[in-house]
């Protein structure tokens, strides 16, 4: 395992030599940087403090290697270790199945398992890259999660010590129809699910189109239909005030206060009615915030990202035409936000049974229009 120290090293030698230059937007403003080309495909990132860039390979492409530290622009290695990325027989003390994942101020890098590759509890894995172990677990059994739950990403909040998950509710048996955020307790471990089947959570019966094509799956009567994603990214402000949240399909963005959110005490309907429809925004994956406020969206349909300012209306910031469905976005200590292209949209399952991923995956870096927070 590496050592904290290499990772700050390597941290230093990646932001020198970042492989390419891509597309600059059409208007002469900002531009995506290629950081990073990998043989696997990347879905979430996370940054330590010490600036060590942690990822999940997509859970799309069951990958062996759940999660990753990158130790080259073109290289990983298993994080933690092999052997959490390694399924066995009598514990669950492993990592089955990721795509979201952060670090926070301490260096602990928190990873959602969601669990349903080997039919194991969901659960939240924290690991301490300061002191290389175990920092705690954090279960998800049922009623937090249901049947078809796929939580995929978070939000650390230590104001009110409470972690925020989306669930997009599109695993095994899933539609969408009951995506949610789940609640964790950092410090009693109690977790809730709230937003329910909400408007707030739930797709919105719009295609996904990348490319002209409307991307579809067998729907129930064996008939392609098209794919429908619940709340997928979530982001909080640096004053710890809101969460921001939204389904994949569909183009609004929500914000709720976190003193609601964390307030156990108000009912389904009543925490409805504390949410707060935003802005209007494209279909997207990932969120993220800087610090001046504005709201980062990964536009999955146009290989782009997203901005949505204190003007609360959507423009789009940049793109590239090799950025094919971006994915997980989250900022770093050295002043970029960094951004996965994980090629979901080329797969065999939207083509005729034909794939057009390819490699190399990449890691895009760009300079946001003010810093970034790690844990948003």
């Amino acid at each position: 395992m590496r050592s904290a120290g290499r990772g700050i090293r390597f941290a230093s030698f990646a932001v020198a030599a970042v492989m390419a230059t891509s597309a600059q937007a059409d208007n002469g403003g900002p531009k995506a940087e290629v950081f990073a080309k990998l043989p696997q495909s990347v879905g979430n990132i996370a940054f330590t403090p010490d600036n060590q860039l942690i990822f999940s390979h997509h859970p799309f492409y069951s990958p062996d290697v759940r999660v990753a530290r990158l130790t080259s622009p073109t290289t990983f290695e298993p994080f933690p270790n092999a052997e959490w990325n390694t399924p066995r027989k009598g514990t669950d003390q492993y990592l089955d199945n990721v795509l979201g994942l952060r670090s926070d101020e301490a260096g602990v890098v928190w990873i959602i398992d969601m669990g349903f590759r080997t039919n194991i509890t969901p659960k939240l894995v924290g690991w301490n890259t300061r002191t290389n172990k175990l920092e705690r677990i954090y279960y998800m059994p049922e009623p937090v999660t249901v049947k078809g739950s796929q939580p995929q990403d978070l939000v650390i909040d230590q104001k009110n010590r409470k972690f925020y998950i989306a669930d997009e509710n599109i695993g095994p048996g899933g539609d969408g129809s009951h995506a949610a955020i789940i609640v964790i307790d950092m410090d009693t471990g109690i977790a809730r699910r709230v937003l329910d089947g909400d408007k707030s959570t739930v797709p919105e019966n719009v295609p996904i189109t990348v490319d002209g094509n409307d991307l579809t799956v067998p729907g129930k009567d064996g008939k392609p239909g098209i794919i429908k994603v619940g709340c997928d990214g979530i982001t909080m402000d640096v004053r710890s005030e809101w969460v921001y949240f939204a389904p994949l399909s569909g183009k609004s963005l929500y914000r709720i206060k976190t003193a609601d959110l964390a307030n156990d005490k108000l009912g389904s309907e009543e925490l409805s009615a504390k949410v707060e429809r935003y802005s209007d925004k494209p279909n997207n994956g990932g969120l993220s915030i800087d610090y001046a406020g504005n709201i980062y969206l990964t536009a999955v349909e146009t290989k782009s990202i997203g901005i949505i300012g204190a003007d609360r209306k959507y423009r789009t910031y940049l793109s590239d035409r090799d950025m094919v469905w971006p994915d997980g976005i989250t900022a770093s200590a050295d002043g970029y936000m960094y951004v996965s292209a994980s090629q979901v949209s080329a797969a065999a399952m939207f083509h005729g049974g034909k794939a057009e991923n390819k490699t190399p995956y990449l890691i895009y870096r760009f300079k946001p229009e003010a810093a970034g927070y790690i844990s948003r």
